[in-house]
C-alpha cells in the first residue's frame, strides 16, 4: 500500500455517480470500509481514488414506503440489527445481523457493502434473497432496480458496473401469519465467516399444509441463492419432521449438484440436513 490514494468526498448522490462515471475504473467506493481497507493493506486493490459515500443522505434511513420495506443501502450492520421496522416486516434479517461478526465490525459493516462485495458466506443475503429483494441503483443515465438475485456473477463478481452505486434495497414484507427465520454454521458462534447460512419465509394453510414458501441457501455455493426445488417440494406438505428430514436429503443432493463433490462435502451433507431442520423445526408443531 505505498502508492498515494486520493480520497473523495462527494457532497450528494449525484456528484458521487458523475465522479463514477468519468473514473470508476480506477476508483474503489467506500462506506463501512471492512472488505475494502483488509484489500488495500493486502495489496488485492490498487485504486487511485477512494470514493468515500458514508455520508450522503441518500444511502441511509429504514421504514416502510407503498407497503414495502426500505433499507438503505449505508445502514450499518448494527443499525440493522436494531431497527423495530425490520423486526417486524424482515425478521429473518435481523436475526442474520445479530450473529454477524463482532459489535466492532457490525458498528462499521454496511448492507451495501456485504451484498456487493458478493461474497459467498455473506449473512445477509439469503434473508434479502427470501424477501424478493431489489437494489435501487444509481449512475448518470437515471436509477434501475436489479433484483439481488442478479447481483453476484460468481464468488466475488458483481454485476453491478463501475459506474453505478446502490442506495438501497427494497423488500417485500412478512406478513403477520408468516413464518421467517435465519439459520448458519460457523466455526464460532459470532466471530466465524459462515460456513453455511440460510433463510426462509413461510406459511400454513388451515389444514397445516404449507401454502407459501421462500427459501434461500448461501455460503455452501458459490453465490447465495433461492432453491426453488425444496419450495416446490414443500408446497401442499404438512412440515413434520419426516418430510423436513426428506427436504434436507434433498437439499443436500442438490448442494452437491451444484458445488460438486470435495473433501469436505462428507460433512456438509449432514450438516446442511440438521442446519434445514433447525431452520424450520419451530413450524412442525405451530398452526
Amino acid at each position: 500500500m505505498n502508492k498515494t490514494i486520493e480520497y473523495i468526498r462527494p457532497a450528494d448522490i449525484n456528484e458521487a455517480v458523475n465522479f463514477l462515471d468519468l473514473n470508476g475504473n480506477n476508483t474503489v467506493t467506500i462506506a463501512g470500509g471492512t472488505d475494502v481497507m483488509i484489500d488495500l493493506r493486502s495489496g488485492e486493490i490498487s485504486p487511485e481514488y477512494l470514493l468515500d459515500i458514508s455520508r450522503l443522505p441518500d444511502i441511509h434511513g429504514i421504514g416502510m414506503k407503498d407497503g414495502l420495506l426500505h433499507i438503505g443501502a449505508g445502514s450499518t450492520i448494527n443499525i440493522i440489527a436494531r431497527s423495530q421496522d425490520v423486526y417486524r416486516f424482515a425478521p429473518s434479517l435481523t436475526k442474520a445481523t445479530e450473529t454477524f461478526a463482532v459489535p466492532q465490525i457490525r458498528n462499521m459493516a454496511t448492507i451495501g457493502g456485504n451484498v456487493a462485495h458478493c461474497s459467498p458466506c455473506g449473512d445477509t443475503v439469503p434473508s434479502l434473497l427470501v424477501h424478493e429483494a431489489y437494489a435501487v441503483v444509481h449512475s448518470i443515465s437515471g436509477v434501475k432496480h436489479i433484483p439481488v438475485s442478479d447481483i453476484a456473477s460468481g464468488p466475488y463478481l458483481t454485476n453491478i458496473k463501475k459506474n453505478e452505486l446502490i442506495s438501497s434495497f427494497v423488500l417485500k414484507p412478512v406478513t403477520d401469519s408468516q413464518f421467517s427465520n435465519f439459520e448458519k454454521i460457523g466455526r464460532r458462534k459470532a466471530l466465524a465467516i459462515s460456513r453455511m447460512n440460510m433463510a426462509v419465509i413461510l406459511s400454513k394453510s388451515n389444514n397445516g399444509t404449507v401454502d407459501f414458501i421462500r427459501f434461500a441457501l448461501g455460503a455452501a455455493t458459490p453465490v447465495s441463492k433461492r432453491i426453488e426445488e425444496i419450495e416446490n417440494f414443500l408446497i401442499g406438505q404438512k412440515p413434520v419432521e419426516k418430510i423436513l428430514w426428506q427436504a434436507g436429503k434433498k437439499l443436500a443432493d442438490i448442494m452437491v449438484a451444484i458445488s460438486g463433490r470435495r473433501p469436505s462435502t462428507i460433512y456438509k451433507e449432514k450438516a446442511v440436513q440438521g442446519l434445514f431442520l433447525r431452520l424450520l423445526h419451530p413450524v412442525i408443531n405451530c398452526k
